[in-house]
């Protein structure tokens, strides 16, 4: 079950909330959800170099918040705020409503995110850089800061290929079936001039033991791994400098003394 249905939708309502927030009845349902994929697909045409890891839309009473995840949030609010302006003043034309709202949420730690992660990947191999160095570099920064487990896997005409083929690269563990495991997962594609190239992209932060708080739009918390990598790698440092001590100041003081005695007598 973990290998074939999709990891986000696995775990909703257990350790990860929803990115639409509304309720819609029988009437509207089907018309709300085609103007949320019309707003996350023109958005990330309209930001495609924002860095844009996802989306969340909140409707209430005649009301739209739109908030953007995103590791560039400089591209997205432009000089003085304008840019922001312009995508609201476009965002009501293209719902029809008056009342719209967007917010901006800045990932702070993009290598633990899988959208930027697979994005990254993308744009570099339409860029005609070697996907085996691109995946490589991407899987050690994402370990780097914390993440417990990777796995990419890329299919299509790699390298330019005449046959199309997968390759998987994994480094640590991601068990897809225990849904207390945070899990992030994303499929994006890369345009290259002999064909498209698909990309998925499996990142394991780590256990969810306590209750989370499910509202996607909350930062912070369990998931953010780095920090206490960054603690234990700070705790190790006087570790380090003990022993750095103990080989200068021990041995070589010890014999510094023998041959200063052998040296007076």
């Amino acid at each position: 079950m973990g290998q074939k249905a999709n990891p986000i939708g696995n775990r909703l309502g257990i350790i990860r909330g929803w990115d639409s927030n509304w309720y819609g009845s029988k009437k509207d349902y089907a018309s709300k959800l085609i103007e949320d994929h019309k707003i996350r697909t023109y958005l990330s045409a309209r930001i495609n170099k924002g860095g844009i890891a996802k989306i969340v839309i909140e409707r209430t009473l005649g009301k739209l918040i739109v908030t953007i995840h995103t590791s560039k949030p400089g591209i997205i609010i432009g000089k003085g705020g304008g840019e922001v302006d312009r995508i609201k003043e476009e965002l009501k034309k293209l719902t029809g409503k008056d009342d719209v709202q967007i917010n901006i949420l800045e990932i702070r730690r993009p290598e633990l995110d899988a959208t930027i992660v697979g994005d990254t990947i993308a744009r570099q191999i339409e860029n005609r850089i070697n996907f085996k160095r691109a995946t490589k570099m991407a899987i050690a920064s994402t370990l780097r800061m914390g993440a417990e487990g990777i796995k990419v896997k890329l299919s299509g005409r790699l390298g330019g290929s005449e046959i199309a083929r997968s390759e998987e690269f994994k480094q640590g563990r991601t068990p897809l079936h225990t849904f207390r495991m945070d899990i992030d997962y994303a499929n994006v594609f890369a345009q290259t001039v002999y064909g498209k190239i698909g990309i998925k992209v499996w990142i394991c932060k780590g256990e969810v033991l306590g209750k989370r708080e499910l509202n996607p739009n909350f930062v912070g918390g369990k998931n953010d791994m780095s920090d206490r990598r960054d603690g234990g790698r700070e705790d190790r440092r006087p570790g380090g400098d003990r022993r750095d001590d103990r080989r200068g100041g021990g041995d070589r003081g010890g014999r510094d003394n023998r041959g200063g005695g052998r040296g007076r007598s």
